[in-house]
């Protein structure tokens, strides 16, 4: 996959990509409304025989609240996590979240391209022993599976291929939106979930709501339109073949999860499970899927996934 992006600190592979070893950043969501993501990445990384090594202090990205009031505070924290980074000497900060991805990015785009924000950024750093250097590259676990294992090794790692599971990409916004701030591949015309659904052995399903908004932001205002918004974007799935949806943001699974229910009365009964994007990896690489939580889920995957021959009764 070729970056769009021209600065050279954040596109590429870096130090710590060749060591395997990566600096973890799981993002709020992650480790409280849907801990089964954390807990899939965790032994996905295993598998793959990577480290990923939590920012344990590190602080939330700031997203939407904190960054429509103060984008300087934002801009300080996402600093601050950047500079753990650095002093554990890893180059790779890995999210699970779209939207820590997006903000991320964009707070060390800031940083990285005007000399007044990273002075402001290490003046306050320094009055907690911290600095940064400007090394540090925000990447997507997706980014990591597909530059850095590549998706001929993930093939070959394959033991229990999807048998042709028909899955629709759900991308949102944050990972592929805007350009310049993410600009790893098109915006448009992303590609990268269905590449890697095709190696894992599944079916990918396209239709046109892939790069729509997921409507987890509208909820907080109005959440008749968000349920609106879920219900459009799965029927067209299900309309085009559809029987499961994989998306790499806790917030996209936690709407299209959540919201189905309450979208029937206008675009019917469309019951797809929506996994995050470590479950189905990890799911196809042989990793128990009691062990994935994929019971905590409001569609329950378990009927989808045995009809394929991919997980037994108990998972339902």
């Amino acid at each position: 996959m070729t970056a769009v992006m021209d600065k050279p600190a954040i596109k590429g592979k870096s130090k710590s990509a060749q060591m395997r070893k990566y600096g973890f950043f799981p993002g709020c969501v992650a480790k409280e409304s849907c801990k089964e993501l954390f807990n899939s990445t965790m032994l996905l990384a295993d598998r793959l025989g990577i480290e990923l090594v939590e920012l344990t202090a590190a602080s939330c990205c700031g997203a939407s609240v904190l960054n429509d009031t103060n984008r300087d505070v934002a801009r300080v924290l996402n600093a601050r996590t950047y500079a753990q980074a650095e002093a554990l000497g890893l180059d790779d900060v890995i999210t699970i979240c779209s939207t820590c991805t997006g903000h991320m990015r964009a707070a060390n785009k800031e940083l990285l391209e005007d000399e007044g924000h990273m002075g402001q950024a290490n003046t306050i750093l320094a009055k907690f022993g911290a600095k940064y250097d400007g090394t540090v590259m925000v990447r997507h676990l997706l980014w990591l599976l597909i530059d850095d294992i590549g998706l001929d090794e993930l093939k070959k790692m394959v033991v229990n291929p999807l048998n042709g599971l028909k899955v629709a990409a759900f991308y949102g916004c944050h990972i592929i939106r805007p350009e310049s701030v993410n600009g790893w591949e098109s915006a448009r015309n992303p590609h990268s979930l269905e590449d890697l659904i095709e190696a894992l052995g599944g079916e990918a399903v396209d239709y046109a709501g892939k790069t729509r908004c997921c409507g987890f932001h509208v909820q907080l205002e109005k959440d008749g339109i968000a349920a609106n918004m879920v219900g459009q974007n799965m029927r067209m799935a299900k309309d085009q073949g559809a029987e499961a949806v994989l998306t790499p943001c806790p917030l996209c699974h936690l709407a299209l999860d959540g919201y189905q229910a309450d979208s029937v009365a206008r675009w019917g009964r469309t019951d797809l499970p929506i996994f995050h994007l470590p479950q189905l990896v990890g799911l196809a690489l042989g990793i128990d899927p009691s062990l994935l939580g994929m019971n905590k889920h409001i569609n329950s995957p378990g009927l989808v996934l045995q009809q394929h021959d991919l997980a037994p009764a108990h998972v339902a």
